[in-house]
């Protein structure tokens, strides 16, 4: 079975409203220890998030107003430029998190499984992923800390997961060892492709950190066949 991300979220979850005052912001952040925070409306609905990253955007700008000028880096200029947060310099203007917030918020729901929150996360650069139910409501957030724990599974659990793989009885005289989450697979298949099938299949457990091979094949299947026709 698949770890969801219901399986490793935190389901108690600080929050702000979108009229959080700056100095409220930072108060929650330091209370709780957390490095950013929802933003709900009143029907606990996510409207964005704010982050410690937000939050410095004042002290990143406070050099212009001392008359220096201050030029954000290319890679955080290109990110403003494509959308995928507000100006740093507008956000350091900001009184509330109205002002702060990134949005609208990278979501996912609570059957997804965790390889799919690590790509969203991966993919828009971000810590972590509030958890919305079917309507749309706050229910948790999971960050990379949570993920991570998919790893933490005892090897005799990913041993019995292995016995369940059915693309691993392709492998006759087969024997499984792990690890530490270091999977070994020994055994012989009739062609190539049976024997890169297991690997694949024990790769994508939850849990596993790699797999060895040491499977023998009669035949190597994995070649295209070229058809020639005769005149």
């Amino acid at each position: 079975m698949k770890t969801t991300v219901r399986d490793v979220m935190t389901g108690e979850v600080a929050t702000v409203t979108r009229d959080t005052s700056f100095h409220d912001a930072v108060a929650k952040l330091v209370e709780t220890g957390v490095s950013g925070l929802p933003v709900v409306d009143a029907d606990g609905r996510v409207s964005g998030v704010i982050s410690e990253t937000d939050l410095l955007c004042k002290e990143e700008y406070r050099e212009r107003y001392f008359g220096e000028y201050y030029s954000p880096p290319i890679r955080a200029r290109l990110r403003h430029r494509l959308g995928s947060q507000r100006d740093s310099a507008g956000k350091a203007e900001a009184e509330t998190v109205n002002d702060l917030m990134t949005a609208p918020a990278i979501v996912t729901t609570p059957d997804s499984p965790v390889v799919l929150a690590a790509r969203l996360m991966d993919r828009h650069g971000v810590k972590r992923l509030p958890v919305v139910d079917a309507d749309g409501l706050l229910v948790g957030i999971v960050t990379r800390h949570d993920l991570i724990k998919v790893f933490l599974q005892d090897d005799s659990e990913i041993t019995l997961l292995l016995a369940q793989e059915a693309t691993l009885t392709q492998v006759m005289d087969r024997k499984v060892t792990v690890t530490d989450g270091v999977v070994t697979i020994e055994g012989r298949t009739e062609v190539r492709s049976q024997a890169n099938a297991a690997v694949r299949a024990a790769e994508r457990l939850d849990g596993v950190v790699a797999v060895h091979s040491r499977v023998t094949w009669s035949q190597d299947d994995t070649f295209p066949v070229t058809a020639w026709g005769g005149a």
